[in-house]
């Protein structure tokens, strides 16, 4: 499933290519049955909330989330043949924008999306100049006895967290997953949140997501991008001893247990 910074990167890619334009939107595949309620409409705005994409159009916007299937396929000049199950068209002369595959494709008006947004913990990518999110997220984190692994992966306590960034993330602040909430001190939480807001920009940037600390400046070999994540039974970088998988919640959880004690 993609995470919070490729959704943030199709966002600005909407803002880039579509703004202010009359946008053309169908359905080849005829199941997104609102199109016609949007298409030849204006999108004022493009933006995302963790793994939420939001295309206002004035009063209303229409809602994707990619889900674990959904993809995009932006084609420049001119218009692809439709090929397979195309969710959404979204067209200007020169530019095709084909979305497959989401778990939700759906127009909403104001209060859909207060609605929406209402559920969802805080991002990492949105401005947070007050620091109001920061201590959101530190004080829902903090007052549950749930785990933190399962914790980093519900999207009502942090949005846009996936598997990678929260392998990742809970190693480079030595958290071991199995910790309740309620018995991590506030600086990890802390540290936990200022890692995401430095990690997941870079993400957005070159679509990549660059977790280790020798890397960050540059374009690394894609094989040595992580720590533990997808390395089960690997040497752990930092100890040598072997990196474990399990599964939290279903998911599969990427951990060293000497390091992260």
């Amino acid at each position: 499933m993609p995470e919070g910074h490729t959704v943030h990167r199709i966002a600005k890619r909407f803002q880039r290519d579509f703004l202010g334009s009359k946008v053309s939107i169908s359905s080849p595949q005829g199941r997104f049955t609102d199109a016609s309620l949007v298409s030849g409409r204006v999108l004022t705005k493009a933006d995302a909330w963790g793994k939420q994409l939001f295309l206002h159009f004035d009063e209303i916007a229409i809602r994707i989330h990619l889900g674990i299937y959904g993809k995009w396929r932006f084609t420049a000049g001119d218009t692809p043949e439709v090929t397979g199950q195309i969710r959404a068209r979204f067209q200007l002369p020169g530019i095709t924008a084909d979305l497959r595959g989401p778990t939700a494709c759906e127009v909403i008006d104001k209060a859909g999306i207060k609605g929406v947004q209402s559920r969802l913990g805080p991002d990492p990518l949105r401005p947070d100049r007050k620091g109001l999110e920061r201590e959101r997220f530190i004080s829902k984190l903090t007052s549950r006895k749930t785990a933190v692994g399962q914790q980093l992966m519900d999207q009502s306590v942090i949005a846009g967290i996936g598997n990678v960034y929260r392998a990742e993330l809970l190693f480079r602040s030595l958290i071991n997953p199995h910790t309740p909430g309620n018995l991590l001190p506030l600086e990890l939480a802390d540290q936990i949140w200022e890692d995401s807001v430095t990690l997941m920009p870079i993400g957005v940037r070159t679509g990549l997501m660059l977790t280790r600390e020798g890397h960050l400046k540059g374009r690394p070999k894609l094989v040595d991008r992580y720590y533990v994540y997808k390395r089960e039974g690997q040497p752990c970088r930092e100890c040598g001893h072997e990196v474990s998988l399990e599964l939290m919640a279903t998911r599969k959880l990427y951990y060293c247990a000497r390091c992260q004690k």
